[in-house]
């Protein structure tokens, strides 16, 4: 087969700058936020001007999460980047997701004069027509209910772009016709000897092993989804949505692999657009790419991104020992009695306490070169690492070794803890959390995927 190339990008999140976002309650929402707001127009805009100069690939994937959150004037100036960049001659083709639309005018939002306000927003029966000439106009199967389609990107390789957000509450999940529907398009692919990419918003293998614990990350039955996929000959797909940069496998009981491309947004941090090779029927190669510098008033674009998801992390612990309630509404605990006394007692001691000092109380051995380190900083740049990918807390490291002694004083408390994973098994909490905090498989950024010799066993 002749090799194929493209782009993928993520979660662009397009805010439309003249809507409004200064003032106190824009500074009041910000506070906890890891992703721009104001910025995501320059930052967009940038991410555009380097896919219209690229000349390594002349297709790109979107996938989902568009518009920040539903408001029609962003979405009318993303359409605007997308025409130009069409005009340079790059094919594009977009899935949406649950920020590009609202059921009600009130879930928007925007900040004016006068406090928060919501602008108009947009209906979900109106993404197909927004964004027809980016996918839907182009497909040789499409499932219009559900917003989902089947692209032709070269002679040997078909682009399943996947939605599950047609129910109200929230959950994302995909329905029974639209499983048949998927296994109709896949054993098409395979009597026609094509080689099947999938794009959808939300992960479908856990892009932590920590995400695997916490059910609304994931589509609704997502290792069953997984397998069904993986099983019935799609063995790629690129996801967005948690704004994390991993690559995850899974290998069904048949031998079959499903591996799990998710991008990190390219408003917040990490900022990343993949470059995807498809080298032959059975080999991937993947490339990351940073997103290039946008106009603000910072002289470290990069930095600016990293610095606000720590604002984030350390605005939560700090709130935790200052305004123990608020930091438990950003949290979503409830319990006012005995959690919030924990919670206050627990900032105070992680703004306070140095990694030595933790580490001796706990009569774990610390190298000498992170024992001043602040607990609040060693916590931060842990959970920033969990997003970044490529986690750097592993065995052997001063930081990687502090985390798994630390695991290992606890597991006698772990090993009592009987919570499922997403596979429905008992979870291990002491190997879910060592790698967690530090990547002991597949690289995150750049690697060259092999789908197993058994890939093509059609049709679960």
């Amino acid at each position: 087969m002749k090799q194929l190339k493209f782009y993928v990008m993520t979660d662009p999140h397009f805010f439309d700058t003249a809507s409004g976002c200064s003032g106190k309650e824009y500074e009041d929402f910000m506070h906890y936020e890891q992703k721009c707001f104001a910025e995501t127009e320059s930052i967009n805009k940038s991410v555009f001007e380097f896919l219209k100069k690229a000349d390594e690939a002349d297709i790109v994937l979107i996938a989902g999460d568009l518009a920040f959150n539903g408001e029609k004037k962003s979405h009318e100036g993303f359409l605007k980047l997308l025409y130009d960049l069409k005009s340079s001659g790059k094919k594009i083709y977009v899935v949406t997701a649950d920020h590009d639309f609202k059921w009600k005018r009130e879930d928007t939002f925007a900040f004016g004069e006068n406090g928060r306000y919501s602008p108009e927003h947009t209906e979900r029966n109106e993404l197909l027509t927004m964004y027809r000439d980016f996918g839907f106009g182009d497909a040789i199967a499409f499932d219009e209910e559900h917003l989902s389609y089947v692209a032709q990107l070269s002679d040997d390789v078909r682009l399943m772009a996947l939605n599950c957000d047609l129910k109200k509450d929230g959950k994302h999940y995909f329905f029974d016709e639209q499983l048949e529907w998927i296994k109709e398009q896949a054993k098409k692919a395979q009597e026609d000897n094509q080689t099947i990419v999938a794009m959808c918003h939300y992960p479908i293998l856990p892009g932590q092993p920590l995400f695997s614990l916490i059910s609304p990350i994931l589509i609704r039955d997502a290792y069953k989804f997984a397998t069904f996929l993986a099983d019935n000959g799609i063995h790629i797909i690129f996801t967005g949505h948690m704004h994390n940069q991993s690559i995850n496998e899974l290998v069904t009981e048949k031998g079959n692999k499903l591996y799990d491309i998710t991008t990190g947004s390219v408003i917040a941090d990490p900022a990343f657009i993949r470059h995807v090779s498809v080298l032959d029927e059975k080999t991937i190669d993947i490339k990351s790419i940073p997103t290039p510098d946008f106009e603000w008033d910072t002289d470290d674009c990069k930095k600016y991104l990293s610095d606000m998801f720590d604002r984030m992390i350390i605005n939560i612990i700090t709130d935790m020992r200052d305004d123990t309630e608020r930091a438990m509404r950003k949290l979503g605990i409830k319990d006012k009695g005995i959690t919030k006394k924990v919670l206050r007692i627990a900032g105070k001691f992680i703004c306070k306490v140095k990694v030595g000092t933790l580490a001796r109380l706990l009569f774990i051995k610390c190298d000498n070169s992170i024992k001043n380190m602040r607990a609040l900083d060693y916590a931060t740049d842990l959970v920033r690492g969990v997003f970044e990918g490529n986690q750097s807390y592993t065995e052997g490291t001063p930081k990687g070794d502090v985390w798994i002694n630390l695991l290992k004083r606890i597991n006698f408390i772990l090993k009592r803890i009987d919570v499922k994973g997403w596979d429905g098994k008992k979870a291990d909490l002491y190997h879910i959390l060592k790698h967690t905090a530090g990547n002991y498989e597949i690289d995150d950024y750049n690697a060259i995927l092999t789908i197993a010799d058994g890939s093509r066993t059609p049709y679960a």
